[in-house]
């Protein structure tokens, strides 16, 4: 084969091997780009797809209680007594009031001058002349209150935990005296007497306390139960009483409770 002609056929095998070279590179960059089409067309995931897993920010965000306004707190439920009363006892009169749950289908005016009468009783509290006591009016100040209330009411107002009393005890929290209204209208199964003979136990031994006696028990068999008795825990043998002191003036005691 001649120089010249030898050198020809090398060229133009040259440019064959340029044209597969610049036809392979072409098809690669076509098959890229209809790769990429095909993932930018990717449908969205499904509504019910996982979502994301939250960050600690998120997380912490969505624990947080959404804000509220400021409480005003709960209503009282009760309706006041608007009866007023005279000064009863020797002593500086101490001012109180009825409040009567609502609902419970007891009158507080009504209840307000039942109170008075056994807080007026010369076998009360005012038999001591250190004692005396006043029924307010509207909106005069108190020394305590006297709250007649349900069984579940009376119960969280003075945090019963105690099985056997639950829903059958009455209390004094602060200066507020609460009068179980199942109490007040059936008496106790401990107590042998009328229902309203009942009612002046719960009022002079909470009222009692108000006045800073403690718990006193039975001073021995047969004897009249202290008034500062817890007497619907049972007698001990003693008998039941209402009151804290005998007609002829004998403070009714007993042994102080520890």
């Amino acid at each position: 084969m001649a120089a010249g002609t030898y050198q020809s056929a090398r060229r133009a095998e040259r440019l064959r091997r340029l044209r597969r070279t610049l036809l392979c590179a072409t098809g690669l960059v076509v098959l890229g780009v209809a790769a990429w089409q095909r993932g930018s067309d990717e449908p969205p995931a499904p509504a019910d797809a996982a979502p994301p897993r939250p960050t600690a920010s998120s997380a912490a965000s969505a624990a947080a209680p959404a804000p509220t306004g400021p409480s005003t707190g709960p209503s009282t439920g009760f309706a006041a007594s608007t009866a007023a009363g005279r000064a009863q006892g020797q002593g500086p009169p101490m001012r109180w009031r009825v409040e009567v749950e609502r609902g419970s289908g007891v009158d507080p005016d009504e209840a307000a001058h039942g109170i008075e009468a056994i807080l007026g009783d010369r076998r009360g509290w005012i038999r001591d002349p250190a004692n005396g006591f006043r029924l307010a009016g509207p909106g005069e100040p108190v020394e305590f209150t006297v709250k007649i209330a349900t069984p579940a009411t009376t119960d969280r107002l003075c945090e019963v935990v105690t099985p056997e009393l639950v829903g059958e005890t009455n209390c004094r929290v602060g200066h507020t005296v609460v009068v179980n209204l199942k109490r007040w209208q059936e008496g106790s199964p401990q107590f042998r007497g009328p229902v309203k003979e009942y009612r002046a136990l719960i009022v002079n031994h909470e009222v009692g306390h108000e006045l800073g006696h403690g718990h006193e028990t039975c001073p021995g068999p047969g004897k009249p139960a202290p008034a500062m008795m817890q007497q619907i825990k049972g007698l001990q043998g003693c008998t039941a009483n209402a009151w804290p002191y005998a007609a002829d003036g004998t403070y009714l005691s007993g042994p102080r409770v520890p």
